[in-house]
């Protein structure tokens, strides 16, 4: 199958968060099952210089209304399908960040991913490339679909074509000014509900949804979610119509990055088989952020320090988990009021309270080694990474039961001794507390504790099951596509 995967950023390229784990990941599993699939991304200033990327001497001239912007294009990989085509407009792309800088997002995304939708089927046009499916991924990419049966209908690459896209997060639309469609090449006619039209918006994420073949959420907890107006976004009622159309695939961890056994961040390996290993990676932890208790149930935070995140209730909740025992690590960035609060929790429990705000791989990596519990109260969560690699790693996930927290964790129980974590239902502090004691009554019985520990680690979130998800979504996609 001729694969290509349009994202706005893919690992090991360019990241800020799970979609470039995602993209990343499906075309290395594509590629080893002898598939044509590439990645297709924009060459951004950090991008440059950190990879041995090839010139294809080919130019492609995207229109955008009353002008048109150049692009260059790049390959990476070797072999007649290269892992990666990189699209080159400095004017767009050469910039410190991906989306937009601490004081806010770029001014021109609108204009940016305008000319990326359009570019990544002009290179196809260019290099005579025929792709069974364009993968598309979250609003960046959501004018794709909608090209494809428009503007690009008429182009004999694009005669066998199918689009999947996929929602990663549903909050994150891609709704700007109205007077962004003149740059799209769209009439007029598209700017009302029944089409791109959202509130007073031209909605990157509503084309995506409307002209895409299939969708897809990266869980199928949460493409039931969104179909509700609490997860929906003022979205559920276009996804209503769409549901037959609407799956969900549990995402993946690189088993070569977190593997507890081979990690390389952590002071000693261990497996499931025998945990020693686990109780040294635990006083690393201890004695490097400094807990006083020792013996204390070690609980942890790795996150994006977000509203969506429940940080809100962790606050409200900390003084009470402080009560009961616990020592908490943090590490994260994110929004400057958690931030702050978390300082001064910090500072008021020192001893018992350590924050790091930002984000170091090997510190990662001691936290979910060295710690008892992965706390994740959050609001909503479409898939979750967190949750995977803490269990991986023996690390027992608290959390909220949403999304794809609900579909990877199985809950406690008591009298059969049987379970991979705690899930608690109500969106409050006072539900946390009651799942942390519930956590914390089989963490006083070593035995449960370390049975409970195997049962976690045995559990497997491999890519490959990911990717057979995902061609099987490719073959109805197409089957659709050809009626």
């Amino acid at each position: 199958m001729n694969i290509l995967i349009a994202s706005s950023e893919a690992v090991p390229y360019a990241k800020t968060g799970g979609l470039a784990d995602v993209t990343g990941a499906l075309v290395r599993e594509f590629r080893k099952r002898r598939h044509k699939a590439s990645l297709i991304l924009p060459l951004y200033l950090s991008i440059r210089g950190k990879f041995n990327l090839q010139k294809t001497g080919k130019t492609i001239r995207v229109p955008m209304g009353n002008f048109a912007l150049e692009g260059h294009i790049y390959t990476a990989g070797k072999g007649k399908v290269p892992e990666a085509y990189f699209i080159e407009c400095s004017q767009l792309f050469d910039r410190p960040e991906l989306y937009g800088t601490s004081s806010g997002e770029y001014g021109d995304n609108a204009v940016r991913f305008i000319f990326f939708c359009r570019a990544v089927l002009e290179v196809c046009i260019a290099l005579d490339m025929h792709p069974d499916i364009i993968h598309c991924n979250d609003w960046q990419t959501g004018l794709i679909p909608l090209y494809v049966k428009s503007l690009y209908s008429h182009h004999r690459q694009f005669s066998r074509t199918a689009t999947l896209f996929t929602v990663h997060n549903l909050g994150y639309q891609g709704n700007f000014e109205a007077a962004n469609l003149s740059f799209a090449g769209l009439g007029w006619d598209y700017f009302v509900p029944e089409r791109l039209e959202f509130y007073g918006t031209l909605s990157f994420m509503k084309a995506g949804l409307l002209y895409a073949d299939l969708l897809n959420t990266v869980s199928e907890t949460y493409s039931r979610e969104i179909l509700e107006p609490e997860h929906g976004c003022s979205m559920d009622a276009l996804l209503l119509k769409r549901r037959q159309d609407l799956f969900g695939i549990i995402n993946g961890i690189d088993n070569q990055e977190w593997d507890p056994q081979r990690d390389t961040f952590v002071p000693s390996p261990y497996s499931a088989k025998d945990l020693k290993g686990k109780t040294v990676c635990r006083e690393r932890l201890i004695s490097l952020v400094g807990f006083i208790n020792r013996k204390a149930p070690i609980v942890s935070i790795v996150s994006r320090l977000s509203y969506q995140k429940g940080l809100d209730i962790v606050l409200q909740a900390i003084d009470e988990l402080i009560r009961l025992g616990a020592n908490i690590v943090v590490l994260g960035r994110g929004e400057e009021l958690y931030q702050s609060a978390l300082a001064a929790k910090a500072a008021e429990y020192k001893g018992k309270v350590y924050l790091h705000i930002g984000f170091e791989e090997p510190f990662a990596h001691l936290i979910y080694a060295g710690s008892d519990f992965f706390l994740m109260p959050s609001r909503y969560e479409p898939c979750g990474i967190g949750q995977l690699i803490a269990m991986k790693y023996g690390t027992i996930p608290i959390a909220r039961k949403t999304g794809g927290l609900a579909d990877t964790i199985n809950d406690f129980d008591h009298l059969a001794g049987r379970g991979t974590g705690f899930l608690f239902e109500e969106y409050a502090s006072r539900a946390l507390i009651e799942a942390v004691k519930r956590a914390f009554c089989v963490y006083a019985v070593r035995s449960k504790m370390q049975a409970l520990i195997r049962q976690a680690m045995e559990m497997n979130f491999s890519w490959g099951k990911a990717a057979a998800g995902y061609l099987d979504l490719y073959r109805k996609a197409g089957e659709k596509q050809r009626i």
